[in-house]
């Protein structure tokens, strides 16, 4: 087999793996590298070009956030100072309320206070003359003689 003598064909074959390494070498090296190279420059220069963008964006985002963060806290520190004032208010409003109503309630109390001592007093003077007349009656049933009626009430009033 011809391939197989390796006398002759030997430094042939070198020669023509020489030719064709040299080829594709020059062929790869000079023809695609700087092809391959150029576009993988432009990727890299895309990737950095979307990486600072990303980064850009990033960083505004956490400006925007930070914002939004301290706008936040300055609306609800708004929101509490206006309802302790509100409390307040109403807390005011409803000691007043209730300080109004405690002299109503005093004035009624006085007043209702006023009329039960005149009917006390009323019912007394009642009770008072009822005795007398009673008595006058009765000294004058076991007597005989009818003693003056302001005489009865001035004795009643000593035993009351």
């Amino acid at each position: 087999m011809p391939q197989f003598d390796f006398g002759h064909v030997f430094w042939s074959q070198i020669a023509w793996l020489a030719v064709t390494f040299v080829v594709l070498y020059f062929g790869v090296v000079r023809l695609t590298l700087p092809k391959l190279g150029t576009v993988m420059d432009a990727r890299e220069a895309s990737i950095s070009g979307d990486l600072a963008a990303a980064k850009a964006a990033r960083d505004s985002a956490g400006a925007v956030d930070e914002a939004y963060h301290a706008e936040m806290n300055r609306s609800r520190e708004a929101a509490r100072s206006a309802i302790a004032e509100a409390k307040a208010a109403a807390a005011k409003s409803t000691e007043a309320k209730l300080a109004e109503a405690g002299v109503k309630a005093d004035a009624a109390l006085t007043a209702a206070e006023t009329r039960i001592a005149k009917a006390v007093a009323k019912a007394e003077a009642e009770i008072a003359d009822a005795a007398a007349s009673s008595a006058q009656a009765i000294v004058a049933k076991l007597t005989g003689t009818e003693p003056k009626l302001d005489a009865a009430k001035a004795s009643v009033a000593a035993r009351i």
